[in-house]
């Protein structure tokens, strides 16, 4: 193994604001304690939650790092004590609580995965926050079973996109809300069975019209606001909407008494509080389950575009305009 600088440059957020607040810095390399592993970093998502983390609006966890970033892909080059799953050398992509965005990276050993020969190490770098916040609401709180319909609005965002592919992959059907005509032909190219452009058509009607008017019966959501109603409304009986965004905002005004006139389920849950227990049990879930369909192949993350690490401010603004069709990965 190469001698690890004792420096390394990352990306950290000056001060709450717009994207030229991410600027590059000079930090220590950090050293893996018990159950860590160390990154050298070769490719970091860019997600939502940075967005979100760089404004001002959602802190680290404690104990996290205060530097954005929560998925990367790299080669392991140092292991803390008691770590079991990896060992030097091995190409990996995992979930990080905060991080991402540096040359190396600390990760929990039991929530990396080994990165498929079939991926890219870019294309992995865009897989383990996606790919487990998809998982865990659309078929561990969704419980979304072969035969059913999911309802998956932003079908073009990252954790659409993958989340069409493994909805039909298990051999439910998918029906996508999109902005554009360009986004609705990608996610049909995906496999999406139906896309509705929520600029001018009413997706409440449309997916009852798709579904013969029973309606789907998982909604996956990362709008919020005046959605949520009409989620209630577009779901069918014994449905469940899972909420894993609030970008339309939080708060609403809604007639509960349709949750109890077709016994809804309303759920929802984020990845980074999570306890670090909590996320190894989805890691094993995915390698079970999923892990194959990557192997194969037949699931793949669809990218939008690769930026520098030094360019995570231009990452961010391709992000905000909403105009991605896939994910964005910083290139380390």
């Amino acid at each position: 193994m190469e001698k690890l600088p004792a420096q390394m440059t990352v990306i950290g957020i000056s001060k709450p604001g717009s994207p030229e607040v991410l600027v590059p810095e000079t930090r220590p390399v950090p050293a893996p304690g018990a159950g860590e592993i160390l990154i050298k970093v070769a490719a970091a998502g860019v997600n939502r939650p940075d967005v979100a983390q760089r404004s001002g609006s959602y802190p680290p966890p404690p104990g996290a790092s205060d530097l954005p970033g929560l998925e990367v892909a790299g080669e392991v080059v140092a292991l803390g004590t008691g770590t079991v799953r990896h060992k030097l050398g091995d190409k990996v992509m995992s979930l990080v609580a905060g991080g991402g965005y540096a040359q190396y990276c600390i990760a929990q050993d039991a929530q990396a995965m080994a990165v498929p020969p079939t991926l890219s190490m870019l294309e992995a770098g865009a897989i383990p926050e996606t790919l487990m916040t998809v998982w865990h609401n659309v078929f561990e709180r969704g419980a979304l079973k072969p035969g059913e319909t999911l309802l998956i609005h932003g079908g073009s965002s990252g954790i659409g996109t993958m989340a069409i592919q493994l909805a039909k992959a298990f051999g439910s059907k998918v029906i996508v809300t999109v902005g554009s005509q360009q986004k609705a032909d990608a996610c049909l190219k995906l496999g999406a069975d139906g896309a509705i452009n929520y600029k001018t058509q009413d997706f409440v009607a449309e997916v009852k019209t798709a579904t013969g008017g029973t309606g789907v019966e998982v909604v996956l959501d990362m709008v919020g606001g005046d959605y949520i109603e009409r989620n209630y409304d577009a779901a069918a009986v014994d449905g469940r909407v899972v909420q894993i965004a609030l970008l339309g905002g939080p708060k609403a005004n809604v007639n509960f008494a349709k949750l109890m006139m077709k016994r809804l389920h309303h759920t929802g849950s984020t990845l980074r509080p999570r306890s670090n227990a909590d996320k190894a049990a989805m890691v094993a879930a995915i390698e079970a389950k999923v892990m194959p369909l990557l192997r194969e192949g037949r699931v793949k993350p669809l990218m939008d575009s690769t930026f520098p690490l030094e360019q995570a401010a231009e990452a961010h603004r391709r992000m905000e305009t909403s105009e991605h069709i896939g994910k964005i990965v910083l290139a380390v």
